[in-house]
């Protein structure tokens, strides 16, 4: 630390924790205990105390960052590198195949052509990690001091995100969607999957472990939509979304949990941030595909020396010294996209992609082969029929179809207020397809009279109920047709067709990160004895956190820096919500419907006029449930507890 710590030598020579941090530690394991041995956060506490600037203990500002791949986690590593790690941000380099940064967060096209978004991300307040960096990115639109944080607070204050239809059924009609419709058993697996140890679902699918009845109930189909989950997926994975989100369950079906920003996410966060990064002299080196690490591998740990890349014709490799510093993302969910457009569909067949042979993969298949440390990538991409989906982006004139929209949305979508407020999903859709509409315009220069849509479907092999095929082999013309039909507008799909470019985007491993797994199967973040290598993105293995949201790249970034850099500042677990009571509490009550949980009428007749009365959440009363047993035992205990005063 040199310099910087001189004037606090005394004390830190003295003490035994300068150098021993646990940079990415673990709330499922910590015990909750204040004392001279804990004189860091717990694990799970987020606020201002966590802000510390980082101060690395020996100076960086020789050494070179390679990042290999500009999604997100990508250049979350390049910000943290920059503010924590003070290294210069000319000594940053980006490699890149692709034209473009961002990754997965993207978002193209104009009015005259069609606009392309291949996914979208949902948002919440608790996002530590994003809104941590954004809270300093210049803002879009705002001027200086302003952040990107600052206006979407802005517009999610005064703009609340919910959803008027948010189920649909019988060609457009409405389905009431404000119960979850769980029995008694479904509501207590739910209690017994979140109770579950982490390490007893290796390999276990969702399929396996629930009854018809859940699969069944309006909790599914909102669960399963909203974040893309299949019957055969990972119920680790399924657990760990329950645990990260139980703070909003109880918004789930109104999608009141729900905030978004004002343009598509390319546009709202990849734009400002690449844009500070090249402002402190980042480079982006497009263009050029690694291929393989020259690693050295010994007793002593691993070593990167080197980088392998295609550059044009050529094979060129980069030195890289141990002082230096490698970030790759390993592995990618938007590889190997096939596009479609209004008359053309993206593929013949899921058959003919064979997993795992693009050369997003290659990369970590090759580091895979030098150690076990660095995973089983195999586990990821070779069911593309179980992790693929399809979506389509629609560039809607003024139709029959954008008035029809306007029945769904909360807010008029032409007045630049929340619309749909998330997706709408076709209940009765053989594809069980979705569409949404978000805040317009979707993109800067858009023009007023354009609306941008995006649809998606999860079942990838069955026919469509008008189409009468797979959504893949359909062409854009043909799943707009089938959206046409599922919302009443069957007798007017020709003239639809003429007001609407659609493009479309099959996705062979969109889901991938959701398979089953087993431990080791995703690498560490900083493998086992790597001295100069991180590993970033959608698969790898973090405590706690899910898979499929931002946050949770610029988690891995976060962890890769300050582990690497060995800084004296640590990541905080996700969100405390899970160990909350209140929030415990509320969310039994969401599941059951708003009718009361066992026990309640005695927290309530207990807490009654008490500060704690307002933990206990609103909902339906039912006089019929007295808990008469409770009640006796009850005011037996309040007997005996008199009796000891007197």
């Amino acid at each position: 630390m040199g310099k910087i710590t001189e004037k606090f030598d005394k004390v830190l020579n003295a003490s035994p924790f300068p150098g021993h941090v646990d940079h990415a530690p673990d709330a499922s394991k910590e015990v909750v205990r204040n004392s001279k041995d804990q004189p860091m956060p717990f694990a799970d506490l987020t606020g201002n105390y966590q802000r510390n600037k980082g101060i690395p203990p020996i100076s960086f500002k020789d050494s070179k960052v390679y990042i290999v791949g500009t999604g997100i986690a990508g250049l979350s590593a390049a910000y943290y590198f920059i503010r924590d790690g003070h290294i210069p941000g000319k000594n940053i380099v980006f490699l890149d195949k692709i034209a473009i940064e961002g990754g997965s967060l993207d978002g193209s096209g104009n009015a005259e052509d069609g606009y392309l978004i291949r996914g979208g991300r949902e948002l919440e307040m608790n996002y530590e990690n994003l809104w941590d960096i954004f809270q300093d990115i210049p803002a879009l639109e705002m001027p200086a001091p302003y952040s990107v944080l600052d206006e979407f607070r802005l517009l999610n204050d005064n703009d609340p995100n919910y959803s008027k239809a948010r189920l649909i059924h019988n060609n457009g009609e409405v389905l009431d969607f404000s119960k979850f419709n769980l029995n008694k058993l479904d509501q207590l697996a739910v209690v017994k999957l979140l109770l579950k140890k982490k390490e007893e679902l290796d390999d276990v699918t969702v399929e396996s472990y629930f009854s018809d009845s859940f699969f069944e109930s309006n909790f599914w189909a909102l669960f399963r939509t909203m974040f893309a989950f299949e019957n055969w997926h990972s119920l680790l994975e399924c657990k760990l979304y329950m645990h990260r989100f139980l703070h909003r369950i109880d918004g789930f079906n109104d999608l009141s949990c729900l905030v978004f920003p004002k343009y598509n996410q390319h546009d709202t966060f990849v734009k400002p941030l690449t844009e500070h990064l090249k402002s402190k002299g980042v480079q982006i080196q497009f263009n050029t595909f690694v291929k393989d690490l020259d690693i050295q591998i010994n007793t002593e740990g691993k070593v990167v020396k080197g980088i392998i890349t295609q550059q044009e014709d050529k094979e060129v490799t980069i030195p890289v010294t141990e002082n230096d510093f490698v970030i790759v993302t390993t592995g990618s969910m938007t590889e190997d996209t096939r596009y479609g457009d209004n008359t053309n569909a993206p593929i013949e067949g899921i058959d003919s992609i064979k997993g795992g042979e693009s050369d997003g993969w290659q990369l970590w298949k090759n580091l895979a082969t030098k150690s076990i440390e660095f995973g089983k990538p195999e586990k990821f991409y070779s069911s593309v029929e179980k992790s693929s989906w399809e979506s389509a982006t629609l560039t809607c004139r003024p139709s029959a179809l954008t008035e029809k929209f306007k029945e769904y949305c909360v807010n008029d979508p032409y007045s630049g207020k929340s619309a749909t407020g998330g997706i709408v999903t076709i209940t009765d859709s053989n594809w069980l397809m979705s569409f949404t509409i978000n805040r317009q315009p979707h993109f800067p220069e858009q023009p007023d009279d354009i609306l941008v849509v995006w649809v998606y479907a999860l079942f990838m092999d069955k026919d469509g109920n008008y189409s009468k095929k797979s959504m893949p082999q359909c062409t854009g013309n043909e799943i707009l047709a089938e959206l046409c039909f599922h919302i009443g507008l069957e007798n007017k799909i020709d003239t639809i067709i003429k007001n609407t470019i659609v493009k479309t985007s099959f996705m062979p491993y969109i889901t991938s990160m959701f398979m089953p797994r087993a431990a080791g199967d995703r690498p560490e973040v900083v493998p086992n004895g790597s001295k100069n290598l991180g590993l970033v993105g959608q698969f790898v293995e973090t405590h706690n956190d899910v898979v499929f949201t931002v946050d949770t790249s610029i988690r891995t970034a976060r962890i890769a820096v300050y582990e690497l850099m060995n800084l004296n500042k640590q990541v905080p677990d996700i969100a405390a919500g899970q160990y909350d009571i209140r929030q415990l509490l509320k969310a039994a009550k969401a599941l059951n419907d708003y009718k009361p949980f066992p026990g309640e009428s005695v927290l309530k007749r207990v807490l009654k006029n008490t500060y704690f009365e307002h933990i206990l959440p609103e909902g339906i009363e039912d006089e019929g449930q007295h808990d008469s047993f409770l009640y006796e035992q009850l005011d037996k205990i309040k007997g005996w507890a008199k009796e000891l005063t007197h």
